[in-house]
């Protein structure tokens, strides 16, 4: 069970520096994505090129309890850890800012299905990933998610232009 503060068998997931690693899910339909199937595999989407090689982001649009927002914190903090640690690279979770709202959204990358595949295949078996899972599961705080897998294009890939503007 995770510990109070965010902590995960001992390990802290709310410090910035947490996994020193440098190393998450939902639905919508874009020509050349990937789509999770009911057994939360990856098929192919319309397009029939190879995936193999090429960088994924699983975009996660989470239904969420707004009155259990330190338990959503909780669980994005354990899952934050999880793709980091298992190879992939977390861009966040983004939480409602100002006024009432019950979405939320990650959004997180593996550099290959394959590798996306190799994290995907510790669900249920791996203690921390089905720790992670208890999280929301015992709060609440997720009431229905759907998840995309589409292919990014980031500022690094931008020939010219500098990462940052400071």
């Amino acid at each position: 069970m995770l510990q109070g503060g965010g902590a995960f068998a001992g390990e802290d997931f709310g410090s910035a520096g947490a996994g020193a690693e440098e190393a998450g899910e939902v639905g919508l339909d874009v020509a050349g994505c990937l789509h999770a199937g009911a057994d939360g595999g990856v098929g192919a989407a319309s397009e029939n090129h190879s995936q193999e090689g090429r960088m994924i982001t699983c975009v996660v649009d989470y239904q969420i309890d707004s009155t259990k927002i330190a338990s959503f914190e909780k669980f994005a903090r354990a899952w934050i850890y999880l793709v980091r640690k298992h190879g992939g690279r977390h861009h966040g979770y983004f939480l409602p800012s100002e006024g009432a709202s019950d979405r939320a959204l990650a959004l997180f990358s593996f550099e290959s299905l394959a590798a996306y595949e190799e994290y995907r295949a510790l669900f249920g078996v791996d203690r921390k990933f089905v720790q992670a899972d208890r999280i929301r599961d015992e709060s609440g705080c997720v009431v229905r998610y759907e998840r995309t897998f589409m292919r990014p294009v980031l500022p690094e890939d931008v020939d010219g232009v500098p990462a940052s503007s400071k």
